[in-house]
C-alpha cells in the first residue's frame, strides 16, 4: 500500500514537471525577447523579414508637375536630373515641351518654366500632381478651371516666388524652387499628400530584362523637322544618355549628363487647333489605346498604352495583354506624332 502511494506521488510530480516544461516551451517560442539596434526590446515572434519595395514615387507627398521649356535657347534645363518621370509632347512650331513629375525633391532651381498646354493636364491628373506653369494657352486655362486642376501659374506670383535669370533671355528664363511651389500650394489650400499609392507605372525591384525584345542600344524619335530625340545606352551605367537636336542634355548648373533607366514611347495623332489664333497650337488624340514601346537595358518591346479618360491612369501592357513591369528608376515618356519613324540600333 505504501509503495502505491509513493508511485502516485512520483507520478503527480512528473506530470507537474512536464506541464511546467510545456508551458515554458510555449511561452519561450512566442515571447523570446531580443533587442534592436537602439537597445529596445522586441519580440522574436513579431520580427518579420523586410520586403524590398521600389523607391520611385514611393513617398506620401503629393507629386508636382512642372512645365519645362525645351527650345534650343532654353537648354540646358534644371530639374531633369531629379525628375521621377518626364513627359515630352509636341507643341506649336514643331517644338516639344517637357513636363517633370517630382516627388519629395528639394531643388533651388527648376526651369525654364513655360506656359500650359491643355493635353499636358491629362498626365498631371493621372499622376495626382499639382500642376505648375508660367502662362497658359486659352484652352489650358479653360480646362484648368473645368477639370478643377490644382494649378500654380507663375505669372500671378511675386518675383521672389518665380523669377527670371540673367544668363538666358525671355521667354526662356523663368524659374522657381520646390520650396516656393509647396509654400504656394499650402497657401492655396491644395492637398499636399497623396490620395493613394497606385502609381501610373508598375515599378518593381527585381531587374527587368526584356530578353525577347529587339536590340535598342540607340533609340531615335523624330518629333518634327525642329526636334529629334535620341538615346544612347550606357551598358556600364545600365541607363540611357539623352540627346535633343543632337545635343547631349545636361543639368543647367552642374553640367551632369541627363540619363534615364526607362523609355516609354506612345504614338498619338496631333493636329492643329482651329482656334483663330493662327499660332499653330496643337491638340492630341490620346484618350484611347495607343501603340508604343517599352525600352530598358538595351532592349525594346512593343506595347499598348490605354488611357480611358483625361484623369484616368494610362495602363501599359505587352501584346499578350499583361501590364508591364517597369524598372525602378527614372522614366522618359515620349508621346510622339503617330507617323514618327522610330528607329532602334545596335
Amino acid at each position: 500500500m505504501r509503495g502505491t502511494k509513493v508511485f502516485v506521488i512520483v507520478l503527480i510530480i512528473l506530470i507537474i514537471i512536464a506541464g511546467v516544461l510545456f508551458v515554458m516551451k510555449v511561452f519561450g517560442e512566442n515571447n523570446t525577447e531580443m533587442t534592436n539596434a537602439n537597445g529596445e526590446i522586441i519580440s522574436q515572434a513579431e520580427e518579420e523579414p523586410e520586403v524590398a519595395k521600389p523607391k520611385t514615387l514611393l513617398g506620401d507627398s503629393r507629386p508636382i508637375a512642372v512645365m519645362i521649356d525645351n527650345h534650343i535657347d532654353a537648354m540646358p534645363q534644371a530639374g531633369l536630373l531629379e525628375a521621377d518621370i518626364v513627359y515630352e509632347i509636341i507643341v506649336e512650331g514643331g517644338e516639344t515641351r517637357l513636363m517633370l513629375i517630382l516627388q519629395d525633391k528639394d531643388l533651388d532651381k527648376i526651369g525654364p518654366i513655360r506656359s500650359a498646354r491643355h493635353y499636358f493636364l491629362d498626365y498631371a491628373l493621372e499622376n495626382d500632381a499639382i500642376y505648375v506653369h508660367y502662362g497658359s494657352s486659352p484652352q489650358a486655362l479653360s480646362d484648368i478651371d473645368t477639370l478643377d486642376v490644382d494649378a500654380i501659374n507663375g505669372i500671378n506670383y511675386s518675383e521672389e516666388e518665380f523669377w527670371r535669370v540673367s544668363d538666358k533671355y525671355a521667354p526662356h528664363n523663368a524659374v522657381t524652387s520646390t520650396e516656393n511651389i509647396l509654400s504656394i500650394a499650402e497657401k492655396n489650400g491644395y492637398r499636399t499628400t497623396k490620395n493613394d499609392d497606385d502609381t501610373v507605372l508598375n515599378y518593381v525591384v527585381a531587374e527587368v530584362n526584356l530578353e525577347d525584345g529587339e536590340t535598342a542600344n540607340t533609340v531615335t524619335i523624330p518629333y518634327s523637322y525642329a526636334n529629334t530625340v535620341r538615346y544612347e545606352y550606357d551598358a556600364d551605367l545600365k541607363e540611357y544618355v539623352r540627346y535633343s537636336r543632337d545635343e547631349k542634355q545636361v543639368d543647367w548648373d552642374t553640367g551632369k549628363t541627363v540619363t534615364t533607366k526607362n523609355i516609354i514611347i506612345e504614338k498619338a495623332e496631333n493636329t492643329t487647333l482651329n482656334d483663330g489664333s493662327e499660332k499653330g497650337r496643337q491638340t492630341l488624340d490620346n484618350i484611347e489605346e495607343l501603340d508604343g514601346y517599352y525600352i530598358t537595358n538595351g532592349k525594346a518591346i512593343p506595347i499598348t498604352c490605354d488611357k480611358n479618360s483625361r484623369a484616368g491612369k494610362t495602363v501599359y501592357k505587352d501584346l499578350e495583354g499583361n501590364e508591364i513591369n517597369v524598372n525602378d528608376g527614372k522614366t522618359f515618356i515620349q508621346i510622339c506624332p503617330i507617323d514618327a519613324e522610330i528607329e532602334f540600333g545596335e
